[in-house]
């Protein structure tokens, strides 16, 4: 007999909120629990009801967007699997989901077929990977490990970590070479030969990396 996976469904539209539980309702193995219109709804909630195995997480809501709510199930939940759902398709967006804990992110558009792949791998991956976020990604973000010790195999110069500590941030590459008073050809250099060494592909995978090996430390606090 197949379990059922228990989903939560977070998101300040309703009508987005009622066609997506009548969707997973009919996916094989899946029942949507509650439903929330925003992130302070959805914490309140969970002291009256039991605890979802999955969670859909809107990104942009009042009280408490995705990006607050996520992180928080990760420090009080981390159990709790989110997978990020959103209009938005920018590096920015996704990176600083990942950064809060989601365990992957599927556009508002997808297709049925997709968002129940998603789900699947979640439950049984661990982690969702779409064009937007590839799994090697993920699984770095996920298995990697989290001591200095990578860092220490790597032999990262002083110039390479604080390379890595700025694209962290929301500065372009021009405006990372004008701070580090170099060229932005010199930015593309370190750029190109991190992603070859660490075995990773964009600016997202970089960030993975820093995360993961305390290269920034991130502020967990919320209220």
């Amino acid at each position: 007999m197949t379990k059922t996976t228990t989903v939560a469904l977070v998101d300040d539209h309703a009508l987005i909120r009622n066609g997506l539980a009548g969707l997973i309702n009919t996916f094989d193995g899946y029942n949507v629990l509650f439903q929330a219109s925003n992130g302070q709804e959805f914490i309140d909630m969970l002291k009256s009801t039991m605890l979802p195995k999955l969670v859909l997480m809107d990104i942009n809501m009042p009280k408490k967007d995705g990006y607050e709510t996520t992180l928080w199930l990760k420090n009080n939940y981390p159990d709790v699997k989110v997978l990020a759902l959103s209009m938005y398709d920018n590096e920015s967006a996704i990176i600083r989901m990942l950064k809060c804990g989601a365990r992957g992110y599927i556009l508002k558009d997808a297709e049925p077929g997709d968002l129940k792949r998603a789900l699947d791998d979640i439950m049984n991956k661990g982690f969702f990977y779409s064009d937007l976020v590839t799994g090697h990604l993920i699984h770095t973000m996920q298995k990697m490990d989290e001591s200095a010790e990578i860092r220490t195999t790597f032999n990262l110069s002083d110039r390479e970590v604080e390379f890595l500590k700025l694209i962290c941030t929301e500065l372009t590459y021009k405006e990372i070479a004008d701070k580090m008073f170099v060229s932005p050809r010199t930015i593309d250099g370190y750029r190109d030969a991190l992603c070859d060494r660490l075995n990773v592909k964009t600016r997202v995978g970089l960030v993975i990396y820093a995360i993961k090996n305390n290269i920034v430390t991130l502020n967990t606090k919320t209220e």
